[in-house]
């Protein structure tokens, strides 16, 4: 097997184990999604806050109580961020239409994950994660746009008998 297969085959992997991590998330009922965004809301809160392990119980629960709702849409549109990555370095296409694929298999994801959510006792699926899960699918896209463009820039510099554009994304 040649290279670029052999990447695309290790990132087709990638990809379908990131589902089954976003589905193992969103089979969690109500009361152990909320646990869970609890503990990561204190963790948060004993990084920046020096003395937050002093503070009284109900101190500590309030703070993870009011970071929980940016917490969670943060996390949506990051592991759908990683989503499309993934899916951008399986696919086999070259320019817009591989970004935009990776994108829309992203935002295809999102709606079944959602929907997968309406069965889950203590969960529900919403349009708004649909929303975030795709802006942070096109975040992801973007910056990996950004990247590359610099990329390929950097490497015109080093290069300058290679014409503008001409170099294709890596596979």
């Amino acid at each position: 097997m040649e290279k670029k297969k052999k990447i695309k085959f290790i990132f087709r992997i990638l990809v379908v184990l990131w589902m089954v991590v976003i589905f193992l998330f969103s089979a969690a009922d109500g009361d152990t999604s909320g646990k869970t965004s609890g503990w990561v809301g204190r963790m948060i809160g004993s990084m920046i806050c020096s003395d937050f392990e002093s503070w009284p119980e109900e101190e500590q629960e309030a703070f993870a109580d009011k970071i929980e709702y940016p917490i969670r849409k943060a996390a949506h549109a990051s592991e759908y961020a990683l989503l499309a990555l993934l899916l951008f370095g399986a696919l086999g296409l070259e320019g817009f239409r591989r970004y935009a694929v990776a994108w829309g298999g992203a935002t295809l994801y999102a709606v079944t994950d959602e929907i997968h959510q309406l069965f889950v006792p203590g969960r529900a699926g919403a349009v708004t994660d649909i929303c975030i899960d795709s802006a942070g699918a096109m975040t992801g896209m973007l910056i990996l746009a950004g990247i590359l463009a610099l990329v390929r820039r950097h490497r015109a510099k080093k290069d300058p008998s290679t014409p503008p554009g001409s170099q294709s994304s890596p596979s």
